[in-house]
């Protein structure tokens, strides 16, 4: 079990473009270049655990990879291939809820599994719509638990009121009714993340977005190729938003970041507790794309409860920030965070306490009492985040980090960037 120390030096300055690429739009490029006819072009995709897991599975069903520096091309097969054994889809709930849209309708008979923590996320929220069209889908517990299986089966369109606001439900089934018989419907009581949306229909797609509602028309014929300069992750990238909007006297510049509004919510939230933020649009193409700069201010408490499908990631990393706040800091509508790697809110309850901070938990949230962290050794939960967001808490007190592989899931030089901001040393 890998451990992390991380340990303050002081106030930096600090620019960087080498923040991870963006993982959402990495497991995409790697699903959607298989419903091309010719080779799609990916650059800077991101060579973390989970989406290399994702491209491996296109491989599996025949797509062909070849790669030349930063550069990926995806050559999909003349027709897509039955494989001869288990997808892994390692700890990405993306990977293998996107999948299940996606095989939902193609001929053969697959299999979706991951790792312990992706074997406990709740499934059914996806299986269920998807069998009320028409797939063949179970798995543990009633189709609620990976392993999942799918036998391929001919689809009817849909016309679904999601009950949560889920990138990865609404992705799912967009791609499940790109081969459906007829036109689908979709809406959602919030807006999620819209990368499925811009993509295919930068691709070709005839589908149309309406505040919290999509039209989706059928593929009629093979999409346009992917032509994809992958842009770097902006929820990576907060960590180190975090780690400027707490130490005194220090600046943090990232280069080429998505900028699409659904996903820099949690920069805006820190703009609200009082950090100095600036975004900087350089290009827009499939999405915005520009730098974003951060500025240390004073922090005050605030309430968070509305955009929570925008946050869902970042929270624990707000988390910290909330610590270093002034004042009360209150988490509302986000219960979603128990079905994530881990039970979010109760692991981040339970490690700001170790810290020495006051914490209440409540089902949907929680409040951070703003004061003063001390020395703690804290557990990740198998959870990516939750690690990332403690290692950043050592920058105001030393911290150990237990089980911190996870890291390399989505982040896996992320150890080399807060080097350059802290002291951080591994142990057992």
């Amino acid at each position: 079990m890998i451990s992390l120390h991380v340990s303050p030096k002081g106030e930096f300055i600090f620019e960087t473009s080498k923040i991870a690429s963006d993982k959402s739009i990495s497991h995409r490029c790697a699903i959607f270049s298989l419903l091309s006819d010719k080779p799609s072009v990916v650059r800077n995709f991101l060579n973390a655990e989970d989406t290399l897991c994702t491209l491996s599975i296109s491989q599996s069903l025949g797509a062909t990879i070849n790669k030349e520096g930063n550069t990926l091309v995806i050559t999909p097969p003349i027709e897509l291939k039955e494989p001869i054994s288990i997808l892994d889809c390692g700890n990405s709930g993306t990977a293998i809820r996107l999948l299940m849209g996606f095989l939902s309708s193609l001929d053969g008979f697959y299999v979706l599994h991951g790792d312990k923590y992706l074997a406990s996320r709740p499934m059914k929220r996806v299986a269920n719509p998807l069998r009320e069209i028409g797939a063949i889908i179970d798995g543990r517990e009633d189709g609620e638990l990976a392993p999942i299986s799918i036998r391929g089966a001919k689809l009817a369109p849909f016309n679904y009121d999601s009950p949560i606001a889920s990138a990865q439900v609404k992705s799912a089934l967009i791609l499940a009714g790109l081969r459906a018989e007829g036109i689908s419907t979709l809406s959602e009581p919030t807006l999620s993340r819209d990368h499925t949306e811009k993509m295919l229909r930068a691709m070709g797609v005839d589908i149309r977005s309406e505040g919290c509602n999509v039209t989706l028309h059928p593929m009629t014929k093979p999409l346009k190729p992917l032509d994809i300069t992958v842009p770097n992750d902006p929820s990576s990238g907060f960590f180190f938003a975090v780690a400027g909007a707490i130490t005194p006297n220090s600046k943090v510049t990232l280069k080429n970041m998505l900028l699409n509004p659904t996903r820099v919510e949690a920069y805006k939230v820190l703009q609200r507790m009082g950090t100095k933020i600036e975004f900087i649009e350089k290009e827009n193409s499939y999405d915005s794309v520009g730098d974003i700069v951060i500025e240390y201010a004073p922090l005050k408490g605030v309430v968070v409860e509305d955009n929570i499908a925008w946050l869902i990631d970042e929270l624990p990393a707000l988390s910290i920030a909330f610590g270093c706040a002034k004042g009360k800091s209150l988490v509302k509508n986000a219960k979603e965070l128990r079905v994530k790697e881990c039970d979010r809110i109760s692991c981040v309850v339970e490690n700001l306490k170790k810290c020495g901070l006051h914490v209440k938990e409540f089902e949907d949230g929680y409040e951070v009492t703003g004061g003063e962290f001390k020395q703690a050794t804290v557990k990740s939960y198998g959870d990516h985040r939750v690690a990332m967001s403690f290692a950043i808490a050592g920058l105001k007190a030393p911290m150990t980090i237990r089980d911190t592989q996870c890291i390399q899931t989505s982040f896996p030089n992320f150890k080399e960037l807060l080097s350059s901001l802290g002291n951080v040393s591994n142990g057992d």
